[in-house]
C-alpha cells in the first residue's frame, strides 16, 4: 500500500467525516462540551481535507502499445478465426 492509496481510501473520507461530525456537534443541544468544540472540529476537518485533497491519486496503469499490438497479432494468427465463415479446408 502506498501513501497515495491510503490517502485516497482513508484520509480524505476521514477528514470529510470529521467536518460532518463537527457540524453535528455544533448543532446538537444536549452536550455543552461538543457544542463548545464543534467549530474547532470543523476547522480541523477542513484543514485536513485541504491538505489531503491536494495529493494526487495514483495514476492508472496503462498497457503498452506493443502489448496491444501483440494481442491483435495473436488473434489474427488464430486459424479458427476464418473471415470467410467457412469451416472446411482449402
Amino acid at each position: 500500500m502506498t501513501f497515495r492509496y491510503i490517502n485516497e481510501k482513508y484520509l480524505v473520507p476521514g477528514s470529510q467525516s470529521l467536518m460532518i461530525l463537527g457540524i453535528i456537534a455544533l448543532c446538537q443541544p444536549w452536550s455543552l462540551f461538543f457544542h463548545r468544540y464543534g467549530l474547532t472540529i470543523i476547522l480541523i476537518g477542513l484543514v485536513g481535507f485541504l491538505v489531503t485533497s491536494h495529493i494526487a491519486p495514483e495514476p492508472d496503469k496503462e498497457e503498452d502499445f506493443v502489448d496491444e499490438a501483440l494481442d491483435v497479432l495473436t488473434l489474427n494468427e488464430n486459424p479458427n478465426n476464418d473471415p470467410s465463415g467457412s469451416r472446411g479446408g482449402n
